[in-house]
């Protein structure tokens, strides 16, 4: 793997639905393939998003240049991915302690190999 690839956790709920979750489960199956062109454009590598009852964890694996901001925002964007991010928002609820329904980062506790690498 290149040693310049960023890595991103992201954490983020989906609203306490059986049929919402259903319906979030079954869009991911068959992403748009406007989102993942958009995706790849972006500068995304690898992506991948986990499920535990209604709480959603994002990995996401980056080229340096990488913009959270150019991904979702700006004119370049498709309007197939805006309409992709306003009906994945309307599976979402915030997280606890959390502002938005935005997709809130999670903070590095733990790496293996960093502490392999102690003396």
């Amino acid at each position: 793997m290149n040693a310049h690839i960023a890595r991103h956790c992201l954490m983020l709920d989906l609203r306490n639905d059986p049929t919402v979750i259903a319906q979030y489960d079954a869009y991911h199956e068959a992403v748009w393939p406007e989102v993942l062109e958009a995706l790849k454009a972006s500068g995304i590598v690898d992506m991948t998003i986990w499920r535990r009852e209604t709480r959603l964890v994002m990995l996401i694996k980056t080229e340096p240049d990488f913009s959270f901001d150019k991904l979702v925002a700006g004119p370049d964007v498709h309007p197939r991915v805006t309409e992709w991010n306003a009906l994945m928002a309307s599976f979402q609820q915030p997280l606890p302690n959390a502002s938005t329904k935005e997709w809130q980062p999670a903070k590095l506790a733990f790496n293996m190999q960093t502490q392999l690498k102690r003396p």
